[in-house]
């Protein structure tokens, strides 16, 4: 592989700034790029209290994390910087997750961390150490248009896509960004990871988020929001009492274990009332979505966002394929109305865009769900695409 941050002359005059977690992916990156021969420079951020994940499997950014950053540098022969942005992180993005959650949202962290601390603050400091592309191991697709410009693209590998989590980056952080693992097969990062002698080469995945290492949300929340936790009502659809909780931040929308309600048939969390306290429930059919009002919505599709409703594609959760759709933005709001309802869909979740629901397909931009509208009829208008 030649020149794979597609830039302009020789690589040994490009400086390169890796984003390096200490995991197979990030590590690979920065080989990969090393060996073809770019000024690599790699820079680990201490984003939090190490204690409590520093052995943890499956948990990212530890103290563990770093010291594999730093052995993986030292083996491939580039400098290696470690940053203290614990208290970046915590206000950014640990905070404003707990605070989500007290509000009865189910919120999605790495996609405040990549827009806030990895493609805003780490990017300046790329900058002040003269470089001239930041790279990450995302598994996403970073392609120039005919026009010279960028667009992001969904990964070779559909189940390793990670495009979801970056619909806030900009038109102008993409002329700077590079991806170089969004196109390879993850059997393939962990083969160039053996070819380059790295220690990593069977390291396991992240699979937490990273400042949770227990998996329990709850807990942090409890922490950092004490008396958060309130009790109130188990109320169905009617506004029945049907129980007692312990407080919102235990339940999320589409969760069906731990209610401890008696009923006749199977039951949901449907809504959370931050305001009143109470947890609704009811039948799975009741978590049916065919419409949400987004808010911070960030476009980097073709034209415009405004002025028209245009056909798209999109996801609602990470986890799911895009879905047919048609996108409408006024100066009341931007919305998308689905062709067929999703289950489980609440506010906080992002709502992300594509152009079709093809591997490899473009990321046109998207938005983090405000308010949902239950299923309405079906939409008659065939999906341009679908």
């Amino acid at each position: 592989m030649l020149n794979s941050l597609d830039t302009e002359g020789r690589p040994q005059d490009t400086r390169v700034v890796v984003a390096m977690s200490g995991g197979v992916d990030s590590s690979v990156t920065a080989a990969l790029l090393k060996a073809e021969g770019y000024d690599v420079v790699g820079v680990t951020l201490q984003l939090y209290d190490h204690g409590a994940a520093l052995h943890r499997k499956g948990a990212c950014c530890a103290g563990r994390d770093i010291h594999d950053a730093r052995s993986v540098a030292e083996r491939i022969g580039i400098p290696h910087y470690v940053l203290d942005y614990e208290a970046r992180f915590r206000e950014a993005v640990i905070d404003r997750f707990a605070q989500s959650y007290v509000a009865g949202e189910t919120p999605v962290p790495c996609v405040e961390c990549n827009r806030s601390i990895k493609f805003a603050d780490l990017l300046g400091t790329a900058r002040e150490l003269g470089a001239r592309v930041l790279a990450t191991g995302h598994y996403v697709r970073n392609l120039r248009l005919p026009d010279g410009s960028h667009a992001l693209y969904r990964a070779h590998e559909s189940e390793r896509d990670q495009s979801y989590f970056l619909f806030a980056t900009t038109r102008a952080q993409l002329d700077v960004l590079r991806f170089p693992l969004g196109g390879m097969p993850k059997a393939r990062v962990r083969e160039l990871a053996r070819e380059f002698g790295l220690a990593i080469a069977d390291k396991q995945d992240s699979q937490d988020i990273c400042f949770v290492p227990t998996g329990r949300y709850s807990d942090i929340i409890a922490r950092l929001r004490p008396g958060a936790a309130t009790p109130g009502e188990i109320v169905d659809l009617s506004g029945r009492v049907l129980g007692r909780h312990e407080g919102i931040i235990h339940f999320t929308v589409g969760q069906r274990k731990g209610l401890k309600v008696a009923a006749g048939e199977p039951l949901y969390v449907v809504r959370l009332e931050a305001d009143t306290g109470r947890v609704v429930v009811g039948p799975r059919a009741a978590l049916a979505t065919r419409m949400v009002h987004l808010h911070d919505v960030n476009w980097i599709g073709d034209g415009a966002l405004e002025g028209e409703q245009r056909p798209v594609f999109v996801k609602v959760r990470s986890t799911r394929p895009p879905r047919a759709g048609w996108l409408s933005a006024t100066h009341d709001g931007v919305t998308v109305e689905l062709a067929d309802s999703e289950e489980g869909v609440a506010p906080g979740q992002a709502c992300v865009f594509y152009d079709s629901a093809e591997d490899g397909a473009r990321m046109l931009g998207g938005g983090f769900i405000k308010e949902t509208v239950a299923a309405a009829p079906q939409r008659e208008a065939a999906h341009a695409g679908a």
